[in-house]
């Protein structure tokens, strides 16, 4: 396929780029190369959180916010795979079939395949299809994540963090990982017994890290079901990519991002030349000897290496 038919706009070239590099197919990679002179344009925007706490409400609230203020949206929504068929409900599309099928909406649900920190392992390559395609913002929703899954701000410029009260509150607020990736936090179900008393504890943990430098990241109150501060919110990160962009965080993420990119990339490299026939065969070898003892893992490693 043509990776110009991506710029163009057809969604089923869209579709057919995005399986390609799910998949790792060499067709994707091309499409990949070809569309990186493309992208940097696009506001990519984390949406992380417990489950329950109405993520996939609000990035829907979010995205038609955005659609009436004249945005392309392109929103990428991972969800937990089965560990045993290794298959995904992809549920979150169900609950956006009132944007599903707007021409200027693209949605893309993933399966997490395995991958830890919340994000499947292509989310990244799938948010920079979008940013060709000419998407004014992307909405990157993890699945439900804890204190450690916070891989998701490697791959945005804006981290919303999305917590409720009545989840053990003081148990939230000092997740540290959660606490620090967080440039905007949002008290969402405001509705519901100890929304305030959760926004300020919430500002008194900000209040103690110190980590967030410049930007001072709001504690904004939805109640996503009835569209109630999802202009504020959308406002709020507005704000922040326009900050990043004038102290130069934005600038620094995007050289950082390229060092993971080229990490991986080599990583994924030298992976592959270990799994040749050959190599698989001393593999196992090597590895019959480290579990007898006679050998340590180390010297093993070096042997298959140096091979």
């Amino acid at each position: 396929m043509d990776f110009k038919d991506v710029l163009k706009g057809n969604k089923r070239a869209i579709a057919r780029a995005m399986s390609l590099i799910e998949d790792e197919d060499p067709q994707g990679l091309s499409i990949l190369r070809a569309l990186h002179k493309h992208t940097g344009k696009a506001h990519i925007v984390g949406i992380t959180g417990a489950p329950g706490v109405g993520k996939s409400t609000l990035v829907y609230r979010m995205a038609k916010a955005l659609r009436k203020r004249g945005e392309r949206v392109g929103i990428v929504a991972v969800d937990p795979s089965s560990p045993f068929t290794g298959g995904a409900l992809l549920g979150d599309r169900i609950r956006m079939m009132g944007i599903a099928t707007d021409p200027e909406v693209f949605i893309r649900s993933m399966g997490t395949r395995g991958c830890l920190g919340g994000l499947a392992r292509k989310t990244y390559e799938i948010a920079k299809v979008l940013d060709a395609w000419g998407a004014d913002t992307i909405l990157v929703e993890t699945v439900g994540t804890g204190q450690a899954e916070v891989d998701v701000v490697q791959a945005v410029q804006t981290c919303i963090v999305i917590l409720v009260s009545g989840l053990g509150d003081e148990v939230q607020t000092f997740k540290a990982g959660i606490m620090e990736i967080g440039d905007i936090f949002v008290v969402n179900k405001a509705d519901r017994g100890g929304a305030d008393r959760l926004v300020l504890e919430v500002q008194a943990m900000l209040e103690l890290g110190q980590v967030h430098g410049k930007w001072e990241p709001p504690i904004i109150k939805t109640i996503a079901t009835e569209d109630s501060g999802v202009e504020e919110l959308i406002d709020g990160m507005k704000k922040h990519y326009e900050t990043a962009k004038e102290i130069g965080i934005l600038g620094h993420k995007c050289i950082e991002r390229a060092m993971l990119d080229i990490e991986d990339i080599v990583r994924d490299r030298m992976m592959a030349g270990l799994l040749t026939p050959g190599k698989k065969h001393l593999m196992k070898e090597l590895c019959k000897k480290v579990a007898d003892k006679k050998m340590d893992p180390y010297e093993a490693a070096e042997k298959v290496l140096c091979e």
